[in-house]
């Protein structure tokens, strides 16, 4: 039975789902890894595919933008199509001199400037952090590259706007990039006691510019990362 945002019957949905941000990656990602994608949901123009890779079942759906929006199809995913693992395959922008735009982030945590996950546990400041087994799988996916890293990212809830001072404090306790989704993601999970990770691709970088990705860069350039992502979803 559809949910209020998803259209799919029960068992429509792989126990693991690749969510991108943007719908027309997601269709892009679905047609690059399953010759045999079929579409099981299209409300409000968010796609969700469903096939095979390497002959063990994949979904494919995207977030849109922001922890609002991905808070809703991962709460339905988890709750009624009982989907086990979601792997955030998307963009981030640089905050660190560690990273370079064409990098690759593993999200081991998400530090968060949003109220969504102030009011989880009271009292507590919630810890968003990733499922240690889909960071180990993507890890070992990764090999040697020096190019790949696995260290916190900050999840913020404006694009614009955001103090210039706290970059240079972000940076200075190891968080290397800046995203809008992954914080909420790590937390619906362990609502759920279902898993989660995010990996991400630098676009731009906060520090220069000179190398930022164009919007078509954006939408085409994911395949590394989502190699790592495919090796975390069939762990």
């Amino acid at each position: 039975m559809a949910t209020p945002h998803i259209a799919a019957e029960k068992g429509d949905f792989a126990p693991a789902v690749l969510m991108p941000g943007d719908p027309r990656r997601a269709e892009r990602i679905a047609a690059a890894l399953m010759p045999d994608a079929r579409k099981v949901s299209d409300v409000r123009g968010i796609g969700a595919y469903t096939g095979t890779v390497d002959g063990k079942p994949l979904s494919v759906m995207a977030s849109g933008m922001g922890m609002p929006s991905l808070g809703i199809y991962a709460n339905e995913l988890f709750d009624h199509y009982d989907v086990q693992r979601i792997i955030r395959v998307g963009t981030a922008g640089g905050l660190s001199p560690k990273v370079r735009v064409g990098d690759v982030v593993v999200a081991l945590g998400a530090h968060t400037d949003s109220a969504m996950n102030a009011s989880r546990i009271p009292g507590i400041h919630f810890s968003a952090v990733a499922s240690y087994p889909l960071v180990a799988a993507a890890v070992a996916a990764a090999g040697e590259a020096t190019d790949i890293h696995v260290a916190p990212v900050v999840s913020r809830d404006h694009f614009y706007g955001n103090p210039a001072e706290q970059i240079q404090a972000l940076a200075d306790y190891g968080t290397l990039a800046v995203e809008m989704e992954a914080a909420g993601l790590y937390a619906i999970a362990a609502q759920y006691d279902r898993q989660a990770l995010a990996v991400l691709t630098i676009s731009d970088h906060l520090l220069d510019h000179t190398q930022d990705m164009s919007a078509d860069d954006r939408e085409r350039t994911f395949d590394r990362a989502l190699a790592l992502a495919v090796a975390a979803a069939h762990c």
